[in-house]
């Protein structure tokens, strides 16, 4: 039986690489894209996302979702991920439509037809989710599990405290983080260790189909800025929390309670994670420590190769 899912993301270059790996693979019902404002504006995350489904030849639906966080204004990554949100990609236009529902009406909705098994993969943001959250709290008890890609138990790369999908709605995080529905925290513990490089790229490219073709070129922009930035690779965040979702077993995690500083000075957006059980507090995440480089770069590459020549 195939697993229903909704991916909740902010296209973005590696949420890019995140849904290739996802759209084609038989063993998950997809059944919507819920795109949020993050790397980049909404009207650019939400045409990004339904382009690259269209690309991929996949007909999920894409609901869009919020333009801006709950209470602070809108930061983005454009730095990172450029203009258009994807670099210098360019996408043909899309064969499909948005949904006429909005994200989070999308999320409850799917939320109670799968009662308990659907689980969300979240690359952005926590907006969206934080969202449904707010408007139907009965959904906390219908969804199966959150993966999200966030956080951090040391440094930040946003701020020295803090990781960027986490610092730019601390809010929505905290809300997410409280609500007692079980998480997967894949922060930059593990994502900084899911390096893809030249040579990866390179074979990634000679698969030689349009998707694995687009994918190379995108992970080629990516390298770029993670090289200028001391990386020896290209820092794929999304893809890792993407592949706990396909094997489990790709990262090593421990049982720890995160809370959301939301009112620091310097601190706004750090995920507090209590490696050493001082509050008491009962777990409320798995959070990732570690990865099997090796099983992520073979969960990425049969991914690309699955698509049609």
């Amino acid at each position: 039986m195939k697993k229903p899912i909704i991916i909740d993301c902010d296209p973005g270059l590696d949420d890019a690489i995140a849904l290739f790996m996802i759209l084609n693979n038989k063993n998950f019902d997809i059944r919507a894209v819920t795109p949020v404002s993050g790397n980049q504006t909404i009207d650019k995350t939400s045409i990004n996302a339904l382009k690259l489904v269209s690309f991929a030849g996949s007909n999920v639906p894409v609901a869009c979702g919020a333009s801006k966080p709950l209470y602070k204004e809108l930061v983005t990554a454009a730095h990172v991920h450029g203009e258009s949100g994807l670099g210098n990609v360019v996408l043909p236009d899309p064969k499909i439509g948005f949904s006429e529902l909005n994200a989070y009406d999308m999320i409850y909705q799917e939320a109670v037809k799968h009662n308990n098994e659907l689980e969300i993969v979240a690359l952005g943001p926590l907006t969206n989710i934080a969202l449904t959250l707010l408007k139907y709290p009965d959904v906390k008890d219908k969804i199966q599990r959150i993966t999200l890609m966030g956080g951090s138990s040391g440094c930040g790369n946003d701020t020295p405290a803090a990781e960027f999908n986490i610092v730019a709605d601390s809010d929505a995080a905290k809300i997410v983080f409280e609500s007692g529905i079980p998480i997967t925290m894949v922060g930059l513990d593990a994502t900084h260790k899911a390096l893809v490089l030249d040579e990866e790229i390179n074979e990634i490219f000679s698969y030689k189909n349009k998707v694995s073709e687009l994918a190379a070129n995108i992970l080629s922009n990516a390298l770029i800025f993670c090289k200028a930035h001391g990386f020896e690779g290209a820092v794929m965040h999304d893809p890792l929390a993407m592949a706990c979702i396909i094997d489990p077993e790709v990262m090593i995690s421990k049982d720890y309670h995160v809370d959301i500083e939301t009112k620091g000075t310097f601190t706004n957006g750090k995920t507090v994670v209590d490696v050493y059980h001082v509050t008491g507090k009962e777990p409320n995440a798995k959070v990732g420590i570690d990865i099997d480089r090796n099983k992520f770069m073979n969960i990425l590459k049969e991914a690309m190769m699955n698509y049609e020549l």
